[in-house]
């Protein structure tokens, strides 16, 4: 079973301890979402898991042996990091013949990336003339050039289109389905949730929280309901009766926290208050998030009503 196993991992740069002995494991089979704010360590991670970083204590292997030891490294992990990196007076095609050589990959085998990519047209452009989505495009090629079991992506979202982050979404989905480790380091809350099945996150270089997503929402699910009513006048006595606080939105809906769906449909139909929506709340990704993480960003802007009372 090949997965990325970090134990007591430490990272000081002088004074600032970037990743804190964390310890946690990445499993084949799935999809994991990386998140966390700003300066929580994710980058400084996945550089210690793929060598680019010496780490001050603690261990980071894939498969259970430091990426530096592996034979072949891109036929066993393939990431992408920055896709900016790749030599701008390079064509496509010749930056990815480049790593098939030095890799013992066949050059065959760089027609299919492309391909799959959606870069076979344009291969032989240089990568200066590429859009900040097609070096996405080349970065994510790049990684799968090998086939490797393990996969790390560093906000593969960034720069693509809607068809591109549709293709990198069922990319990703497909190969957790195959049975390969998928680590995917995103901002894009909405994104996060519509492919990861597990959660890492991490906070000033510390671990908050690992744990699929389902449980993870569930953690910090919101008690309530939004419903609406042709009878707002008496729904909202009778709920106010029940120590309840009914608030009336701009949409005509009304949202009321600390009960749920059934308890409120009940009351109402005891007395005889048609109901013609009601649903449970649930915390999306990015509340839960937020809330998690809420003490642990490193930067946190100033709202702008904030500020204009301050300065009023």
């Amino acid at each position: 079973m090949t997965s990325i196993d970090v134990h007591e991992l430490t990272k000081d740069y002088g004074t600032t301890r970037a990743v804190d002995h964390l310890t946690f494991s990445v499993r084949p089979g799935r999809v994991t979402g990386f998140l966390g704010p700003n300066g929580a360590g994710k980058s400084t991670t996945m550089r210690l898991v793929l060598g680019l970083d010496r780490p001050t204590s603690g261990t980071a292997t894939v498969g259970g042996q430091s990426y530096v030891s592996l034979a072949n490294p891109l036929r066993r992990v393939g990431a992408m990091l920055d896709a900016q990196s790749a030599h701008g007076s390079r064509t496509a095609r010749s930056h990815l013949l480049a790593l098939a050589a030095s890799n013992g990959i066949a050059g065959s085998r760089v027609e299919t990336v492309l391909d799959e990519s959606g870069l076979a047209s344009v291969g032989r452009r240089r990568i200066k003339t590429f859009s900040l989505g097609m070096r996405q495009r080349l970065g994510i090629a790049a990684a799968l050039l090998g086939e490797p079991e393990v996969v790390m992506l560093d906000e593969p979202s960034n720069g693509l289109d809607p068809e591109g982050i549709i293709w990198i979404r069922e990319l990703m989905r497909g190969m957790a389905r195959e049975g390969r480790t998928v680590l995917v380091s995103s901002h894009l809350m909405n994104e996060t949730s519509s492919f990861a099945d597990h959660l890492i996150v991490l906070g000033g270089g510390r671990l908050l929280a690992d744990l699929p997503m389902r449980e993870f929402l569930d953690c910090h699910r919101r008690s309530g309901v939004r419903l609406r009513t042709g009878e707002p006048g008496r729904l909202h006595d009778v709920l106010v009766r029940r120590g309840l606080q009914p608030v009336l939105g701009d949409d005509g809906r009304w949202t009321v926290e600390d009960v749920t769906a059934e308890e409120v449909g009940t009351a109402a139909a005891g007395e005889g208050i048609p109901l013609l929506e009601l649903t449970e709340l649930h915390a999306t990704l990015e509340e839960a998030y937020l809330d998690l993480t809420s003490g642990a960003s490193q930067f946190t802007a100033t709202s702008f009503a904030s500020a204009a009372h301050r300065e009023a």
